[in-house]
């Protein structure tokens, strides 16, 4: 069994810390809460000059306000953030190269792709309709695809 690591020993092992925000997207779906393109952009550029590492801005193509933000970003010339784009994995019936939501993704220009998948089996067979090895390949093909 392993000892546990003294405060200096981790720092000295872990010296940097980065924060990935997900206010743009997950901090937008609390009730009462609708972000404009504009306060998204100045959300943004705080948190850039907070020092944040990755901000993920949203699902582009999904709505038009997250379309122009992912348009619009580069304007701002952030200092330390990088701009992340969120999406899932590809659909079950399409290949990950004509999936709409796969290519909005490689079409934001973005370097730091954020991508999620079912990993509970109950989802994967009752919502998505596939079966575990489909699911596996849904993420297999996506990372691939995006790789």
């Amino acid at each position: 069994m392993g000892r546990a690591l003294l405060p200096d020993e981790f720092l000295g092992r872990y010296d940097m810390i980065s924060i990935y925000d997900t206010t743009l997207r997950d901090g937008s779906q609390m009730e009462g809460i609708a972000f404009t393109v504009e306060d998204k952009l100045r959300i943004a550029a705080r948190l850039d000059a907070f020092g944040v590492a990755y901000i993920e801005g949203g699902f582009p193509g999904s709505n038009p306000k997250d379309i122009e933000f992912f348009e619009r970003v580069g304007e701002l010339g952030l200092k330390h953030a990088k701009i992340a784009a969120f999406g899932s994995v590809r659909h079950k019936d399409k290949a990950a190269d004509e999936d709409p939501g796969l290519r909005s993704l490689v079409e934001s220009g973005c370097e730091v792709l954020t991508i999620f998948g079912k990993s509970w089996d109950a989802h994967v067979t009752r919502a998505l309709r596939a079966t575990l090895d489909e699911n596996l390949r849904m993420v297999e093909d996506s990372i691939a695809y995006l790789k």
